[in-house]
């Protein structure tokens, strides 16, 4: 007589993963729910593709991955719901704007108050996602598509102070903001995954380093010297810069009344970095005093130098640099690049370089040690071709 096995019947499993093969011949995953018998259908927007190389067949094991572990939180949720849990369905309701700036305040308070450079990228980056598709996403809406949607507004979308065109550094900087936003959401478990890892990498936008341009002092006598008929106020306040590293905002807007002496009778500026919002007291060094405008009888708020728009002057350094005999294009950010690495090839210790930039942080710093280096070492190099002479 046969014995039969004790053998514990298997729990019906409330979801199960499904796949409808599309008119492109990819598999749609979608979601079969059996629940208090009524049956729903989720469709995941995610799709295994034909097999044709091992990098597609590995393409489609990260997919069904990600569809098994969304499958085993929807019955974690669903058991949840069962035992009067909260679950991160109920919680994914939330706002995105809402949990942005949430973040936004959390930066600002852990860094002392006041308007700091991180909480006003997660602001600016909740500008750019209500311009996309307004102010009322919630968590539950924020998949593979919308990401996708946000990348593809971005090539279009325009800086807010110069009206130009982000550029692709500027998308990828936007994108990666919004990737650690859905990150620290995860964290929160107000998602399960972050939509972004579904979007392959050569559909997102890239970093690009760019060689960083700045001017030798002989480059700076040069252009003094040139004789073209460029503003006299733009000329002086980009030089002005070259010996101070103000960005053009703060060249910009800086007044007479900002000018102050200290106690060993030596002028410095008291201003508040545009960008960055912060208070900082920067030593003008003889050399730069020289591009002041000639003082007359003039107010404390009235601006030092009468300079147009960025762009304009920045065509007017177009042909002013040529004018000099510069192939460099030059940006008033050159000048401020300029004042870096004069400062560094001086030997002045980067930490006061970057306490006169202005600089929250010292590694943004030290990309202009790196390019002082490069330069030296292409100096030494020079050395070499006295051998074969």
């Amino acid at each position: 007589m046969s014995s039969k096995k004790n053998s514990t019947p298997k729990a019906k499993e409330p979801i199960k993963i499904r796949f409808k093969k599309i008119a492109n011949g990819n598999k749609s995953i979608y979601l079969d729910l059996y629940i208090d018998g009524k049956r729903e259908y989720d469709y995941l927007k995610l799709y295994l593709i034909p097999e044709t190389s091992p990098t597609d067949k590995a393409a489609n094991v990260k997919t069904l991955e990600l569809a098994n572990a969304i499958k085993a939180q929807k019955i974690v949720e669903l058991q949840n719901t069962a035992h009067g849990f909260k679950t991160v369905g109920t919680r994914s309701k939330m706002g995105l704007i809402d949990y942005i700036n949430s973040l936004a305040e959390k930066k600002r308070a852990k860094a002392g108050g006041g308007k700091r450079t991180t909480a006003e990228s997660y602001l600016a980056l909740a500008k750019h996602i209500t311009a996309y598709n307004g102010s009322t996403a919630t968590f539950k809406q924020i998949d593979r598509f919308y990401c996708m949607g946000f990348i593809d507004y971005l090539k279009t979308a325009k800086n807010a102070n110069n009206g130009q065109i982000l550029n692709e550094n500027t998308q990828a900087g936007y994108m990666k903001s919004f990737e650690h936003v859905l990150n620290c959401a995860i964290i929160d478990e107000l998602i399960v995954v972050n939509p972004f890892k579904q979007i392959k990498p050569e559909n997102k936008p890239k970093k690009h380093k760019a060689e960083i341009c700045y001017l030798t002092f002989d480059e700076i006598k040069k252009l003094e010297n040139a004789d073209f008929p460029v503003c006299t106020d733009v000329k002086k306040a980009f030089l002005f810069s070259c010996y101070t590293g103000l960005r053009f905002s703060d060249v910009k807007n800086i007044t007479w009344g900002q000018l102050q002496k200290d106690n060993n009778n030596d002028i410095l500026i008291t201003y508040v970095q545009k960008k960055t919002k912060k208070q900082e007291y920067l030593p003008i060094p003889q050399i730069a005093i020289k591009y002041l405008p000639e003082i007359t009888e003039t107010k404390s708020k009235e601006k030092i130098f009468k300079i147009p728009d960025g762009s304009y002057c920045n065509k007017m350094l177009k042909f002013w640099s040529a004018a000099a005999g510069i192939s460099k294009h030059l940006t008033f950010h050159v000048a401020r690049h300029t004042y870096a690495t004069l400062l560094l090839s001086l030997e002045t210790p980067i930490e006061t370089v970057s306490k006169n930039l202005g600089h929250s942080e010292i590694r943004t710093t030290q990309i202009y040690a790196k390019v002082v280096s490069k330069s030296q070492r292409e100096a030494v190099n020079k050395l070499d071709s006295l051998n074969n002479d």
